[in-house]
């Protein structure tokens, strides 16, 4: 008898956390459609994801955009039939209060953090009720503490971990789980590409490791081993949790 192969699709794909997942569960046996805005990074994801013989399908789109957001869910399911597990890890970061936060780049932020998950949520909810599939979302550490000079972001994340609880409880009758994880510093391009150089990452990174209390920052691959058990049957009576990934970061006062 055959079995049917699941279908994940993972935005953010291009490096750190989305890469590290979309590799993660290829190697678990899914087909995965990777989504993410750089074209040539995207195309090594891929690379990496069939050198484990995985079937993937890759989307470049930019998910601030309505349409494009919706057309990479159509696309899976126009593909292979199904779509089993949504990992939203696409996100972006940047500086700013109260008072110096651009108002086009609060916008930004919330349409890339925030309403490109709802967007995805809602055109993926169709499928994953068929299948009884799920949703994880990557939100973060800055979801359920507050730190200053990153506002918007802070506010993208916590707006991630009640979209994540609302729609756990709506979907859980029809059979589809919907978690996040939030983690702390995790090595990636994330803060790099919101602005940091090279040397003032590196600090970031050494700083970090006295920010959390195991004395070290994440790897992606930690993410995503996480990731893969909440999309995994394992997972089957976890829904609405957003889950700590951080070091002990949230357990400590400012600093």
């Amino acid at each position: 008898m055959n079995q049917t192969i699941k279908t994940a699709l993972v935005t953010g794909a291009s490096s750190g956390i989305g890469q590290a997942t979309a590799i993660q569960l290829a190697q678990s046996g899914f087909k995965v459609a990777i989504v993410g805005r750089n074209e040539k990074a995207l195309a090594d994801t891929e690379t990496l994801i069939k050198n484990h013989g995985a079937e993937v399908l890759a989307q470049t789109a930019d998910l601030a955009i309505e349409a494009e957001a919706r057309q990479v869910v159509v696309k899976v399911v126009e593909a292979w039939g199904r779509l089993d597990v949504l990992v939203n890890a696409a996100g972006i970061i940047g500086n700013g209060s109260v008072t110096s936060t651009a108002v086009e780049d609060w916008d930004q932020m919330m349409h890339i953090n925030l309403r490109a998950l709802f967007i995805l949520m809602q055109e993926a909810t169709p499928h994953l009720e068929t299948v009884h599939g799920n949703v994880v979302n990557v939100s973060s550490v800055t979801g359920s503490r507050s730190f200053p000079g990153i506002l918007s972001y802070c506010v993208s994340k916590a707006g991630v971990d009640q979209l994540t609880r609302c729609t756990a409880l709506e979907l859980a009758e029809k059979g589809v789980r919907v978690n996040a994880i939030n983690p702390g510093v995790v090595r990636t391009h994330l803060h790099k590409n919101g602005g940091m150089d090279k040397p003032a990452y590196d600090a970031f990174l050494e700083h970090s490791k006295t920010t959390h209390p195991l004395g070290r920052v994440g790897e992606a691959q930690e993410a995503a081993d996480l990731i893969a058990f909440l999309a995994s049957d394992k997972a089957g009576w976890i829904t609405g949790a957003c889950i700590p990934l951080d070091g002990g970061r949230a357990q400590t006062c400012a600093r």
